[in-house]
């Protein structure tokens, strides 16, 4: 199953892919070089299948749970000011997404959507310290009956050059459905309330939608 951000791209690919198969057939008359091209043309094409990919996922929801907005590896956790919304201290958690991620950003609790803007910016690697400030990027805030406002930030990284935001005011969400889209490596931010038990560990892999992250 893939994911709706990617059904253009995997058309156009397939169609390159194709006409480039037809011409590597019919130009190259060498078998052996024929057939490194159209392996390396095959693995390109995978590649992109793999990135657009949306598996199906039995999601369990919890309003007393923060869940993993995306598929990657945790690299921050920490007790931060956070200055564009709350311009307050809360406890940072931060995914990191390789290529290869599931890059679906789901909400990580369910609620109002009080707060949804973009920013355009640089395009540092997603784990550069001040990329979280710096780069194109997403806020989108949450406001839920147990944990108060949640905030997630999509953040682009060095090969993302397109954030995909659903997010709308007064949007009232489900924990787990789509959020938005990263196309190519990137990070996700989610700011929570001081005291809120953190159930993750620094590197630890999280899965999208199913991993707890926190919990009140």
């Amino acid at each position: 199953m893939f994911h709706k951000e990617g059904f253009k791209i995997i058309t156009i690919a397939f169609l390159v892919f194709a006409a480039l198969s037809i011409g590597v057939h019919f130009k190259i008359e060498n078998h052996w070089i024929q057939k490194v091209s159209l392996i390396v043309l095959l693995l390109l094409f995978g590649l992109i299948l793999q990135f657009f990919r949306n598996p199906k996922r039995n999601f369990v929801l919890n309003s007393e749970h923060i869940l993993a907005p995306v598929d990657g590896k945790i690299v921050v956790i920490e007790e931060v000011y956070e200055k564009e919304y709350f311009k307050d201290k809360r406890l940072q958690v931060s995914v990191f997404m390789s290529p290869l991620n599931v890059h679906v950003t789901r909400y990580p609790i369910g609620g109002e959507v009080v707060y949804s803007t973009y920013h355009p910016g640089k395009f540092l690697v997603a784990w550069h310290p001040k990329s979280s400030e710096e780069n194109e990027r997403t806020t989108v805030v949450v406001q839920s009956g147990v944990f108060g406002n949640v905030l997630h930030r999509q953040i682009a990284g060095a090969l993302a050059k397109r954030i995909v935001n659903y997010a709308k005011i007064g949007d009232n969400v489900t924990q787990s459905s789509d959020s938005g889209f990263i196309k190519f490596g990137s990070r996700v931010d989610i700011f929570l309330p001081l005291g809120t038990k953190i159930k993750v560990k620094l590197h630890q892999k999280v899965v999208g939608g199913i991993t707890v992250v926190a919990q009140k």
